[in-house]
């Protein structure tokens, strides 16, 4: 069977914890923000900036793991601890693995807030 692609759980104590509209609130920012953090993942690994790759890495990291988009939190956290630790080709291929899960994560987001 297939791991969805948002963990019900964790989104369901999300709602509880926060409210549902809050929580409507919180997605719309990530969606928003989410593609910037991505730009800024290429940009610092073009430019060579460690740590602000490490601080996008983890934001969208973090982010995943708050609405239970697991893979996207997983694949984030591996570019945040090696993302500079690897060559130049794995690490485009990461950053193109996390930016189709995240498109995966965010379309899958828009379904639970519309209902």
């Amino acid at each position: 069977m297939e791991k969805p692609i948002i963990d019900p759980a964790i989104y369901r104590e999300l709602q509880e914890t926060a409210g549902a509209e809050f929580v409507v609130e919180l997605v719309g920012t990530f969606l928003e923000e989410a593609p910037r953090m991505l730009a800024e993942l290429r940009k610092a690994r073009l430019n060579g900036d460690a740590e602000g790759f490490r601080r996008a890495a983890h934001s969208l990291k973090s982010n995943g793991n708050t609405f239970g988009a697991l893979e996207l939190a997983e694949l984030a956290r591996e570019l945040e601890l090696k993302g500079f630790d690897v060559d130049a080709s794995q690490v485009v291929t990461k950053l193109s693995a996390l930016e189709s899960e995240y498109l995966n994560a965010a379309a899958a987001l828009k379904a639970l807030c519309n209902g």
